[in-house]
Formats: structure tokens, C-alpha cells, sequence
């Protein structure tokens, strides 16, 4: 280990050794990142709400050899988090990375949005971030006082945090609110070897999101505007979770990272 987190050797996508938190990491573009962070080594742990999901998740990334520790958690109850923290540590170790990625959708007219909706979806996708990437940071700060600086937090955005989504506003607001927020938490935990990075996905087909995208409306609206002229897909993320996970972006920090088919440059 040299100074601030960086690493020497000349294999820096290899995470073996490493172990990677990843919320909503029974599903979707969290299973996506977890698979791959398995595949690279790392040894990982997988929150969620559903037990049966976690369960099936965990068995995959078993497959994959890695070692895997599932728990069923609700971001949104701060408490619940900092058990959770504690819990992932006493089992794996410690955790290199994590990858505040749990969130729900919240797809509602404005004129009928009302508080309750509004809450709900802030608690989760917002609130839930905070309190795991409070945690976490408090492990990895921690660590580092003792001698064992770095690591790597990383925050799921949404498309619609940078261009115009009617009916998502409150989605918007929370994925929105994650950029300024990881921007900041790379400044102020940069002097432990700590890096912060946001991603932010395009139209990517996952339980979530089931139902829209087969719409002619939207293959109309959408489909036509991504130029690699497909969907994204969970797979998709599992390369860019390796390497911010890994050695190779230890002097990469306080970016967002767009994987969207090139959406948003067309």
C-alpha cells in the first residue's frame, strides 16, 4: 500500500482481497454491478427488501466463486443501516466500495403529486443513499486513521437527473440531489484515499422498469434517440463497477460516469 489508498501491482482490475457493498444488489443494475464485482474477485455484500430475491441473487453470485453475505435491509430506516454496516463488516471483513444503488420509481402526474408520494420515493432513493454512504464512509475514515487508507464510494443517478422526465419529478429530485452530494463527499474524503463517483444510467430494462419499454410510444420516442439502438441491459454495469471498485480509478474521483448508449449525447 502507498500513500492515500493507492495500490501498486499490475493487475488493477483484480479485486481479490477486496470485499464491495451493494445496495439493491438482488436485481436489476445492482445485480448487474454485483455480478461482475464477483467475477473480479471481490468478495460481496447484497442488501434488499426481499428475502426471496436475495436469496436467488446470492446464489448466482455464489456461482460466480465469490463469497457472498445477503441481508435483508431497509435504507430508509437509518438505524437499520448502521446495523447493516456493522453486520457486513463482522462478516466480510471489512468494504472497500460501495454502491449506494437501492431506489424505487416514482412515476406520477405533478398536478396529483402529494406529500406522502413525494416522501416516499425522497426516503428511499435520496435518504437511503445518505445513510448508507454515512456509514460506510465512517468504516472506511475510520480504517484509514489506523493506517489503512482508501476506498470507494459510488452513487446510481438516473438519466432523468439531466434531462427533462415528465411525471418523474420526485425521482428526478432524489437522483438529482446524489450528483452534488457525491461531488461534495469526494472533497471532503479525499485526504483519506477515499474517492466518490456517481453513475448515471440511460433507458435500461429491468424489473423496474418492465412494461414501458415494449410501448410503440416509447420504442417510437426512446429507442431511436440511443445510438448503439438498443436497450441497456444489468450486464452493462458490471464493468464500470469493477473498475471504480478497483485499483485502476484510485485517482478517479468526484465524476459522473453516463453508461447510456450515448442517450444524452445525441
Amino acid at each position: 500500500m502507498t500513500a492515500r489508498g493507492q495500490r501498486t501491482g499490475s493487475a488493477p482490475f483484480d479485486l481479490t482481497g477486496k470485499v464491495a457493498l451493494v445496495t439493491g444488489g438482488n436485481g436489476g443494475i445492482g445485480l448487474g454491478m454485483a455480478e461482475g464485482l464477483a467475477r473480479a474477485g471481490a468478495a460481496v455484500a447484497i442488501w434488499g427488501r426481499d428475502a426471496a430475491k436475495l436469496d436467488k441473487a446470492a446464489a448466482r453470485l455464489a456461482e460466480c466463486g465469490a463469497q457472498v453475505h445477503a441481508a435483508v435491509v431497509d435504507v430508509s430506516d437509518a438505524d437499520a443501516v448502521t446495523s447493516a454496516v456493522e453486520a457486513t463488516v463482522a462478516s466480510l471483513g471489512r468494504i472497500d466500495s460501495v454502491f449506494a444503488n437501492a431506489g424505487v420509481g416514482g412515476r406520477t402526474k405533478f398536478l396529483d403529486l402529494d406529500a406522502a408520494e413525494l416522501h416516499r420515493v425522497l426516503a428511499i432513493d435520496l435518504e437511503g443513499a445518505l445513510w448508507t454512504l454515512r456509514e460506510v464512509a465512517r468504516h472506511m475514515v475510520a480504517r484509514a486513521k489506523d493506517g489503512d487508507p482508501g476506498g470507494s464510494l459510488v452513487t446510481t443517478s438516473s438519466v432523468s437527473a439531466v434531462r427533462g422526465a415528465p411525471t418523474l419529478q420526485s425521482y428526478a429530485a432524489a437522483k438529482g440531489a446524489l450528483i452534488p452530494v457525491t461531488k461534495g463527499l469526494a472533497v471532503e474524503f479525499g485526504r483519506y484515499g477515499i474517492r466518490a463517483n456517481t453513475i448515471i444510467p440511460g433507458w435500461i430494462r429491468t424489473e423496474m422498469t418492465a412494461g414501458s419499454f415494449d410501448r410503440p410510444d416509447v420504442q417510437d420516442a426512446i429507442l431511436k434517440r440511443v445510438p448503439v439502438r438498443r436497450w441497456g441491459t444489468s450486464e452493462d454495469f458490471a464493468g464500470i463497477a469493477v473498475y471504480l471498485a478497483s485499483d485502476a480509478s484510485v485517482y478517479h474521483t468526484g465524476d459522473t460516469l453516463v453508461v447510456d448508449g450515448g442517450y444524452t449525447a445525441f
